[in-house]
């Protein structure tokens, strides 16, 4: 069977799940094929390890398609305060940006179920789960997608919003530079025994990256940045909260493991084109960063913003004029982030040149004592 759309997106995470609203919105007819179907019966039960910084620009983006979960579950980060690995410190709060917060902070299940009620009400999108893309094929007026069902899709546009690993992204020939970072990122949620006033922690310890992030209550989530994920792993719980704890200074006192460690490899992925024939990638497809910004996912959601804009009002989605200006329109703000993070990351983990550890911690000092380069440092946070 052949069924036609305006536009076929590929994966049902946040920013395929967010485009496809963002073009019901235009009136488009949107199928979104998600392989896994969709299950979202035990929101409240513990807490989900994935949790993500979702910025101001963002937060707009995801309320104009009437999906900002309920704040139950979602953490406030009023402010930073970041350490180096030599007494270095800085920290700002979202007062220095004249803004309500620096982020929120939001479970990718309370998120996504959020983005999904909103997608079973839209009447120009065709929820296609359970399903897998087999084979893609594109022609300079339209793009075929087989499905294992035997389905047929055609449309103007097929939208790869399926990963860093991106099946569409492969199928349309599009190489990408893959840089292991030699590291993973061990993700897990506690309990805390001292409030942490919505202030975000980060400590960068010389080999890792440490991140303590507000979620509601008396609780955060981590992300610890490590060559040597396995024995944090194999950690008994409480004897994996006491060097968590311990590795932060006990800043927030004792802490109690909420949901068990995971741990996935970290990589910067940068695609040589985000384009090809009847073909856009967004979201981890197109790009990945150094989660030590939290700018992943909200880069992904302005993929979705500034493509969803581009292609507003045009009759042919897919046309090659309007995906070269959305691939230029991204690159800047991506680039830009990724060889932020790319620095910091190097710079904060070089060894072997002499004096750099006192330099990078002198940095943040120095910073820290300039109101002015503090705002924008707060501004700049804010404004992805």
């Amino acid at each position: 069977m052949k069924q036609h759309f305006d536009v076929v997106i590929v994966g049902g995470g946040l920013v395929g799940a967010a485009l496809a609203l963002a073009l019901d919105r235009q009136g488009r007819r949107v199928a979104l094929v998600e392989g896994q179907s969709a299950r979202f019966e035990q929101l409240q039960d513990g807490w989900d390890a994935r949790v993500y910084a979702i910025s101001p620009a963002n937060r707009r983006f995801i309320d104009s398609l009437g999906a900002w979960p309920d704040m139950a579950r979602i953490g406030t980060i009023a402010a930073m305060d970041v350490s180096g690995d030599q007494g270095g410190r800085i920290a700002f709060s979202a007062a220095d940006a004249g803004a309500e917060a620096l982020a929120w902070i939001a479970e990718n299940r309370w998120l996504l179920a959020a983005l999904w009620r909103q997608l079973q009400d839209a009447s120009g999108v065709e929820l296609v789960e359970g399903v897998r893309p087999l084979r893609l094929s594109h022609n300079p007026r339209e793009a075929q997608l087989q499905l294992e069902d035997g389905r047929e899709l055609t449309a103007r546009l097929v939208v790869g919003a399926d990963g860093a690993n991106s099946w569409v992204r492969q199928q349309s020939g599009i190489a990408a530079d893959v840089k292991p970072y030699g590291q993973s990122g061990v993700v897990a949620n506690f309990a805390t025994e001292k409030p942490h006033d919505g202030i975000a922690r980060q400590w960068f310890l010389g080999d890792g990256i440490l991140a303590w992030l507000p979620l509601p209550g008396n609780s955060i989530s981590i992300v610890w940045s490590t060559a040597q994920p396995e024995p944090l792993l194999a950690l008994p719980t409480e004897r994996f909260a006491a060097v968590v704890a311990e590795a932060g200074g006990h800043a927030l006192g004792q802490l109690e493991v909420l949901t068990p460690a995971a741990a996935f490899p970290l990589r910067l992925l940068t695609p040589q084109h985000v384009i090809a024939e009847r073909v856009a990638l967004v979201g981890d497809a197109a790009h990945t960063v150094h989660p030590l910004a939290g700018q992943g996912v909200n880069l992904g959601f302005q993929d979705a913003a500034r493509l969803a804009a581009i292609i507003a009002g045009s009759k042919d989605p897919g046309e090659w004029l309007a995906l070269r200006r959305y691939e230029r329109g991204r690159k800047e703000a991506v680039r830009t982030m990724q060889l932020t993070c790319d620095t910091l990351f190097g710079l904060f983990h070089a060894k072997e040149l002499p004096g750099i550890a006192w330099l990078r911690n002198t940095g943040l000092n120095l910073t820290n004592r300039l109101p002015l380069i503090k705002r924008q440092l707060a501004r700049h946070a804010v404004g992805f």
